[in-house]
């Protein structure tokens, strides 16, 4: 994507989950084209390898990291990679989290093993990797900029995955508080809240469907990976230097109709009507 004149010189940001191939790849992809170093950490090596390797090759300024970043061990890994990076430390993407197909289930089906694990690789995974972030730019006293991945599911209702919308509503309110918190350091914490998107992994259980789209999202389509990334490069840079505690809505106005349910409360975008009258059962 074109960054205009947003340029991220000199500052090191991290990157929690950047090599999925999808948000948080072109993430990674944006930020180092404004000159950013980027801090790229996936659990996967062969993910880095795949996604992350090849902007290293292009000449970006980009350091992989193999750690899983629910951890503390995870996250003590992608901090030294920072200190250890030339620059200052300036931000952070949290990107790691999401929800895989076996994660759809009516609410009186969730087990409680279930509802703590899409709060770990979401929620906790956030907030802990915005904690050791926030700590270091303290440390450093030079100010930053925190941006999380929320959710459209977590700025309304959910079904029948009800554990990650409200593990995606957490983020917001944690959101808000570390921003009233670090806001005197000169920390701004801010989050997006993305729509249907166009990703390897929605492609698991979203189909093509031009026509639907046209009628659930009020600008016609799902987005694109490059158009969440703009976002939260925005957030991230100086031109929003006013701005934190927020969570900005990038869905294309599919809250401004929200019509995805189908009569039975099913989301329209699920391909599989199989997939559909399991998740139910």
């Amino acid at each position: 994507m074109q960054t205009g004149q947003i340029r991220l010189d000199g500052r090191i940001v991290v990157v929690a989950g950047a090599a999925g191939g999808g948000i948080g790849t072109t993430v990674t992809s944006t930020l180092a084209r404004t000159g950013a170093t980027v801090i790229a950490a996936s659990r996967s090596e062969a993910n880095l390898e795949q996604h992350i390797a090849p902007l290293a090759v292009e000449g970006l300024p980009v350091k992989p990291v193999a750690a899983d970043v629910s951890t503390d061990a995870g996250i003590a890994a992608v901090m030294d990679a920072a200190r250890r990076a030339k620059g200052d430390l300036y931000g952070l993407v949290n990107v790691a989290g999401g929800l895989g197909p076996s994660a759809w289930m009516p609410a009186t089906r969730v087990s409680r093993a279930d509802f703590r694990d899409l709060f770990q690789q979401n929620l906790e995974t956030m907030f802990f990797m915005s904690q050791a972030v926030a700590r270091e730019l303290k440390e450093q006293g030079s100010g930053g900029s925190i941006v999380s991945i929320s959710s459209i599911s977590g700025m309304n209702t959910a079904p029948f995955h009800v554990a990650y919308g409200t593990a995606k509503a957490a983020i917001v309110a944690a959101t808000r508080t570390m921003a009233a918190e670090l806001s005197l350091d000169n920390i701004r914490v801010n989050a997006i809240a993305p729509g249907v998107t166009a990703t390897p992994a929605s492609r698991t259980y979203v189909d093509e469907d031009p026509e639907r789209d046209r009628q659930a999202i009020a600008m016609g389509r799902r987005g694109l990976p490059e158009e969440q990334a703009g976002a939260i490069l925005f957030l991230l840079s100086d031109l929003s230097g006013y701005i934190t505690g927020q969570t900005l809505l990038v869905d294309g106005g599919l809250n401004l109709r929200w019509t995805h349910l189908a009569a039975d409360n099913t989301s329209l975008f699920l391909k599989d009507q199989a997939f559909r009258e399991a998740m139910k059962r």
